[in-house]
């Protein structure tokens, strides 16, 4: 596996049930500022359902859409399912769900 993205699924697994990371937060976490990109790559090759993928989300505290739409709403359902609410624009508060390391 690829050394980078085992760094990535390190820090997502650090993050707790009920909190999101954005992918740059991930990103910086993993030693590789600025590749945003990179985590969702990662995440989008991911083949264990053991690492919380769905805790990451954008800088915008919205979903990142994805080709198949079913990976929005199932994210959405595991998130809320911990907690984690969105308004009506679809976006979370980073203020209060980010997860703070």
């Amino acid at each position: 596996m690829n050394s980078t993205y085992e760094m990535i699924y390190s820090v997502v697994n650090q993050i707790p049930s009920g909190h999101i990371a954005t992918y740059g937060q991930v990103a910086r976490l993993a030693g590789i500022p600025g590749q945003a990109r990179q985590v969702g790559y990662a995440l989008n090759h991911l083949t264990d359902d053991k690492i919380p993928w769905h805790r990451v989300i954008n800088a915008r505290g919205e979903i990142s859409g994805r080709s198949n739409p079913d990976y929005e709403r199932l994210q959405r359902i595991l998130l809320e399912d911990e907690g984690i609410t969105f308004g009506p624009d679809g976006r979370t508060s980073l203020t209060r769900f980010l997860w703070k390391p």
